[in-house]
């Protein structure tokens, strides 16, 4: 990239990319590559700041950027792994993840199938002084080649290519080339399931893997295809579920920890900070053998669980360890007469309820006209039940709708605190 190029992208960096594609543009400079880098730091401006913000580095097209993990998600990654002499990202993409977690190691490898993103690497890493071996592969391929994981100065006589020092570190694709949800895992490409068991057969004692999931698939999916989990991570930013990370220790069988974690990003723009977590762990046989409490009634607090432990299902141990009341069986929401201050979720303030009736409007939301519309266990869907009781979209004030013990449907109405 020469310099005009370079400082004409940083001069409409803040520019509408479709209006600057409109414009003619000066004959040194590279207007495909000006277009494409501008559109690709806006998208990287928050999701990962530190590179977004740096003007030596290049970026591909839009899929990759979408796909990659962010500045945050990479770090925590990062923070659960221990470090030692080899790290191998089987699916490198744009090297978020290999960036971030290679620092913990001696050796790095970053692999891709992609000869541009290939590229794109090898620039970057070097840009951001960061000494990781990229290789042109697939994850398979470069697998059945053990003896480049070999770092140098050991034995090759002795030393195993899938010992406890190398880690492994996978992305799987989470759809087919028809753009089709996977059933299974074995759908994934490339095929984790396949890659655990080879893995495991070949080290009973070493060689960690981390394995990215999609937040849409199912638990029990994962912990029923998978073997030697030793713990599953699943992560959540601003209460959305990003990424469900799955630790798998091959020689591993004991109860798999859980961590459910969210966080508010904080920092500046230049980089994000791992700081105000809320971090909720457990065991699943502590689910199973929690006792929850049932409220037929709503009290002067309403908990909804954050996104993260809404996909973990420790429904039961959330009564239990807040000793909050939980509304029904299948109603995934809690009360109680004292504020719960560190509830790892949305804490509401009742107003209050009414039954779901045809004078609910009349009775509870008779001055309400806007209203953000939440519906739990119930049979009307969110943007149903706004057109019914005619309320415009606002977070001035919380409608939740849903079922109590007794199969008894409300509408409660709440202020967030």
């Amino acid at each position: 990239m020469n310099t005009a190029t370079r400082d004409f992208i940083e001069k409409h960096l803040k520019d509408d990319v479709r209006q600057l594609a409109l414009q003619k543009f000066p004959d040194d400079v590279d207007k495909i590559l000006v277009l494409n880098q501008i559109e690709a730091r806006q998208l990287l401006s928050k999701k990962v700041p530190s590179w977004a913000s740096n003007p030596d580095l290049l970026f591909p097209k839009h899929l990759s950027i979408e796909q990659c993990s962010s500045e945050l998600t990479a770090k925590y990654k990062a923070s659960i792994i221990e470090g030692g002499d080899t790290f191998v990202d089987l699916t490198g993409g744009l090297g978020i993840d290999s960036y971030f977690l290679s620092e913990k190691f001696k050796t790095s490898y970053y692999v891709e199938n992609q000869k541009e993103l290939c590229d794109l690497a090898e620039h970057n890493f070097a840009v951001l002084g960061r000494k990781i071996t990229v290789v042109n592969s697939d994850a398979e391929s470069f697998l059945r080649d053990k003896a480049c994981l070999i770092p140098t100065g050991y034995d090759n006589q002795t030393t195993r290519w899938d010992n406890a020092c190398v880690v492994l570190y996978l992305d799987p694709a989470r759809r087919d080339i028809y753009n089709r949800k996977m059933v299974s895992l074995h759908d994934c490409s490339p095929d984790v399931v396949s890659i655990v068991e080879t893995r495991g057969r070949a080290s009973q004692h070493g060689g960690t893997m981390l394995i990215k999931l999609s937040p849409m698939l199912d638990i029990s999916m994962i912990t029923n295809e998978l073997q030697n989990i030793s713990e599953i991570h699943i992560v959540s930013v601003k209460n959305e579920c990003k990424e469900v990370l799955v630790k798998i220790e091959p020689g591993f069988y004991g109860e798999i920890k859980y961590f459910c974690v969210d966080f508010h990003p904080v920092g500046t723009r230049h980089a994000l900070s791992l700081r105000d977590e809320t971090n909720f762990q457990f065991v699943e046989s502590g689910e199973k053998s929690a006792i929850p409490t049932f409220s037929s009634n709503i009290k002067k607090y309403l908990y909804e669980p954050n996104s993260s432990l809404m996909k973990s299902g420790a429904f039961k141990l959330i009564s239990q360890r807040f000793a909050i009341e939980k509304l029904h069986v299948n109603s995934h929401l809690y009360t109680s007469d004292n504020l719960i201050s560190d509830f790892p979720g949305r804490i509401f303030e009742v107003v209050g309820f009414a039954p779901f009736n045809k004078k609910v409007k009349k009775e509870l939301l008779s001055d309400i006209t806007e209203a953000s519309v939440a519906t739990r266990n119930f049979p009307l869907s969110a943007n149903e039940l706004r057109k019914s009781l005619n309320l415009k979209e606002s977070d001035k004030n919380f409608v939740f709708s849903t079922t109590l013990i007794g199969e008894k449907k409300v509408v409660i109405l709440c202020k967030k605190i």
